[in-house]
């Protein structure tokens, strides 16, 4: 519900990952190019036609005669297809295959979708399950209401980190250290921009310990309203968010935070219980 599809999400291939650091040992096991070629595949967006490099480059800050090489080797490997009327890339089908792989092992899905579902049709919203990437959130799970207006997001969807009530509410699950590493790693990706959403998120931290779900209410988009909560479930499950919410004109905040949020809440707690169970 949150609307997504931009580059705000992307990480940076040269830092060494989340939690590592940036000398010593750990840097020299990162492996430069590796990453970079990650960085490419990452850069593609659900809502994408075909890229070509300069578009590619301009997403991952690289230069274009770097990316020229990242993105032969990846259509070799076929990670990329080449449209072949305009020479531009799309994913390719091995990228299908690792993430299909991903997404059959994530039982969580299976088990949130059909509460996700029951939320979505009792609050005329768009109920959605996320991952953290990097510097972005990722829809693994989306329910809609059948009888209201929704945005036109779906699994694979990517939104900022820093904006959203999905993202914010990953964070707010977060040990202070390793949110001051992830903050750190924001304020350095959006310059000048970051005053303001580091004022956004510290409400939502407060908020998240107040009420219980973290909140974007216009922050991300003017025109979109949500509220999430994270999910640690633990037992190998990877730390994910829920998010319920949609057009600010038909959900207002009084809405969500009165009638929405008990029963988001539930659904966080019905599904830790049911991991534990």
């Amino acid at each position: 519900m949150d609307a997504g599809g931009t580059g705000h999400g992307r990480g940076r291939a040269q830092h060494a990952p989340d939690g590592e650091s940036s000398g010593g040992a750990d840097q020299r096991q990162f492996v430069t190019a590796l990453a970079r070629g990650l960085e490419v595949l990452a850069c593609f967006r659900s809502r994408d036609g075909a890229l070509g490099n300069q578009d590619i480059a301009r997403r991952c800050g690289l230069p274009k005669s770097t990316v020229s090489r990242l993105t032969y080797t990846l259509t070799r490997l076929g990670y990329l297809s080449v449209d072949e009327p305009s020479g531009k890339y799309r994913l390719g089908s091995a990228t299908l295959a690792l993430g299909s792989s991903v997404l059959a092992r994530m039982d969580m899905r299976q088990l949130a979708r059909p509460w996700m579902q029951q939320l979505a049709d009792a609050t005329g919203t768009m109920v959605s399950l996320g991952v953290r990437d990097r510097l972005s959130m990722i829809y693994v799970e989306n329910c809609r209401s059948s009888s209201a207006l929704t945005l036109s997001l779906d699994v694979g969807s990517r939104i900022p980190l820093a904006s959203t009530a999905m993202g914010r509410a990953w964070l707010a699950a977060l040990p202070e250290a390793e949110r001051a590493q992830v903050l750190e790693d924001l304020a350095e990706q959006e310059g000048e921009h970051w005053p303001a959403l580091h004022a956004g998120i510290e409400r939502s931290l407060r908020e998240a310990r107040e009420l219980g779900c973290a909140c974007s209410f216009g922050d991300w988009q003017p025109d979109v309203n949500a509220i999430a909560v994270a999910v640690d479930a633990g037992r190998g499950v990877p730390r994910m968010a829920i998010n319920c919410g949609g057009p600010a004109f038909q959900l207002s905040p009084a809405f969500l935070l009165d009638q929405a949020r008990p029963r988001l809440l539930e659904l966080a707690e019905r599904l830790r219980q049911a991991v534990h169970g």
